[in-house]
Order: C-alpha cells, then sequence, then structure tokens
C-alpha cells in the first residue's frame, strides 16, 4: 500500500498495523520529519519515497524521492497498490485523494478536508474513513432504518476554561488535548470545534443521513452512537486508539484482538455535555451547514487562514471561529459544481480572509 502522510500520527500507526499483519508499503510521504521518515524508509523498503520541500531532498536515504504536490501525483501514478492510505492534513490533501480515485484505488482517508471541501463530487464507495467516530457509525450499521446519527467530542483544550480567560489563550495552550497526542492542526480544530463539524459533514456525504449532531463526552470511550426509526438506541464503545479503525480500513475484517476490551466497572460512569456556542462560536452554523454541506470549502479555507493568524499571535482562539463565520456569511451563495470550482472557491476564500 502507499502512506500519504506517513510520519503523523495516523501514518505511524498504520505502519504498525502493515507490519503485524506482514502488508508491504509502495511508497512514503512525508512532510518536514525527515528522520522519522528515514527510520520507516529502513524498516520497511518502499520503493517510492515523497517530501514536500525540495531543500530536504539531500536529507532522505533513498534513490526514488519525488517532491511537493505534484510530486505526490507522479508517485501515485508510478505505484501499482491498490490501497491509499491518505493521512496528510489539510487542503493540500484533496488532489492526492482525486487522484488516488480517479486512479481506480481503494482510499483509506484520514483526511477529512477532502470531503469537507468536495464530498459531492468525490466516489464514496471507495472510500473507507480512518476516523474513531465514523468507524463508530459504520460498525453499528445494520439493516435496520436509521433516524438519526450522533457523534461525540472530547471538548477539546478549552472545554473547562473560564470563558472570560478563553481570549488570553495562545497557540501552545490550545495545543494541550485533555485525552490525546495529536498534530497540531487537529488539535486546533478539536479546541475550537471546526474538527467535530468536519466530521458531520463527513458522515453526511459518507452514510447520506442528513440528521446528524454531536455532544462532548469527556472520557472519549464512546465514539458514536445511531438512533434507529424504532426508537432505539446503540453505541460504540472502544478505547481511544487510531489502531482499531486503522486495522478495519485496511484489512477490511479483523477477527483479533486489536485493542484491550472495556471495563465498564473500572469506567465507572459516563457524562455527556451539549456544545455551547460561546464556548465553540462555530457550532453557530451548524445546522446551516448541514442543510448546505457544499460550502464545507468555505469553512475550510477561512479555517486554515485563520489557524495561521492564530500561530502568529494576530487574533485570538475565538477571534478564529468568528474569522470561518465571517467568511461563511460572505461566501453564502456559493455552490461549487466541479472540482475546478472547488480549487477556485477555495482560493477566493483564502485572499478574502487574508485582508
Amino acid at each position: 500500500m502507499i502512506i500519504l502522510g506517513s510520519t503523523g500520527s495516523i501514518g505511524v500507526n498504520a505502519l504498525i498495523i502493515a507490519k503485524r499483519f506482514g502488508m508491504e508499503i509502495e511508497a512514503l510521504v512525508a512532510g518536514k520529519n525527515i528522520a522519522l521518515l528515514n527510520e520507516q524508509i529502513k524498516e520497511h523498503h518502499p520503493k517510492y519515497v515523497a517530501i514536500s520541500d525540495e531543500k530536504d531532498r539531500y536529507l532522505v536515504k533513498h534513490s526514488e524521492v519525488f517532491v511537493g504536490k505534484e510530486g505526490i501525483l507522479e508517485l501515485l501514478q508510478k505505484t501499482q497498490s491498490f490501497l491509499v492510505v491518505n493521512a496528510l492534513v489539510g487542503f493540500v490533501g484533496l488532489a492526492p485523494s482525486i487522484e488516488a480515485l480517479r486512479l481506480g484505488k481503494r482510499l483509506a482517508l484520514a483526511n477529512k478536508e477532502s470531503l469537507v471541501v468536495a464530498g459531492h463530487l468525490l466516489d464514496t464507495s471507495r472510500i473507507t474513513p480512518i476516523d474513531s467516530e465514523h468507524f463508530g457509525l459504520w460498525y453499528l450499521l445494520g439493516n435496520r432504518p436509521v433516524s438519526a446519527m450522533t457523534i461525540t467530542a472530547s471538548g477539546g483544550a478549552f472545554r473547562d476554561t473560564p470563558l472570560a480567560e478563553l481570549p488570553r489563550m495562545s497557540f501552545q495552550d490550545a495545543l494541550k488535548h485533555p485525552n490525546w497526542s495529536m498534530g497540531a492542526k487537529i488539535t486546533i480544530d478539536s479546541a475550537t470545534m471546526t474538527n467535530k463539524l468536519f466530521e458531520l459533514l463527513e458522515a453526511r456525504w459518507l452514510f447520506g443521513c442528513e440528521k446528524l449532531d454531536a455532544i462532548i463526552e469527556p472520557q472519549s470511550i464512546i465514539h458514536a452512537f445511531v438512533h434507529f426509526q424504532d426508537g432505539s438506541t446503540t453505541a460504540h464503545l472502544a478505547k481511544a486508539d487510531m489502531k482499531l479503525p486503522i486495522a478495519f480500513a485496511l484489512r477490511g475484517e479483523i477477527e483479533e484482538a486489536i485493542l484491550p476490551s472495556i471495563d465498564l466497572s473500572e469506567i465507572g460512569s459516563f457524562s455527556f455535555q451539549k456544545i455551547d456556542k460561546e464556548r465553540y462560536p462555530i457550532w453557530e452554523i451548524k445546522d446551516e451547514i448541514l442543510a448546505h454541506p457544499t460550502r464545507g470549502v468555505v469553512i475550510n479555507a477561512a479555517n486554515e487562514v485563520g489557524i495561521g493568524k492564530f500561530y502568529n499571535r494576530e487574533i485570538s482562539i475565538l477571534d478564529l471561529a468568528r474569522l470561518t463565520l465571517k467568511a461563511y456569511r460572505f461566501f453564502e451563495n456559493v455552490n461549487p459544481k466541479s472540482l475546478d470550482e472547488v480549487f477556485e472557491v477555495d482560493r477566493e476564500v483564502r485572499q478574502y480572509c487574508l485582508k
């Protein structure tokens, strides 16, 4: 298989699962962590490698190195593997998703942005999500009619921070996730609840369900609920470890223990909280964006610009969400009907947010 984003947390865990099941790695794509990439090259012997920056090429211990966005697409065209794991972060992951599907490959997708900005234009029948929440929803589905779906959120770094203190919280503060360690962007998105908004959009395209919601479950043990038309609800519980959804995405079915079982007596109890719009202003548009899901490209582009401004201390964590909301209102008539239009809207939104 091919792993895009091999040095991130999803990529690292995907390689662990691949090694466990004896799966061959044909290609690795990484960003700036060349030291870890070289370790992965030594262990997995990929035929091809791609990195983000030409300046790092001489550091890579491999003879077949591709560079940049075009390099990733060229690498995909040269590979024979049927399975592509796309764990790239941000809008940059869309073009490789498009190319993998165009080449007839199966896409194990951890790049949320691909579905958020272009879910209506991608063949979701060949996409398997690598995400605890979507895996949980898929795991619970049977042949019974569904009325609604709910996914859970941890609440992020500022779940328990007094509201008055939020404007003073820094980028580094936002990286202190209460439950686990992830990449910077997804951790910031967790702190603003933008990540959960993205996951609802993903679920909209993956499962065709229009009645979707999220709720905070601080322990991150329950990942999803499916509500059936007969009035019953089922929940998916598992330890917060991405190896389980990755294993199913790579293997299709798993009949052996990937994680230790949940001990309910040890947990004792669960608690749930509604998502507060004061703490998470982005939640103001939750219902509206689900009713107009093709506008996902707007919130993604604005959010990526906003994260850069937050990192540079130009805006606060609350202003980050407000910037996204401002762009969403300004581009309220957006409805891209082609991939070219998606890329054009993305450019326009970024220009607007950078003013």
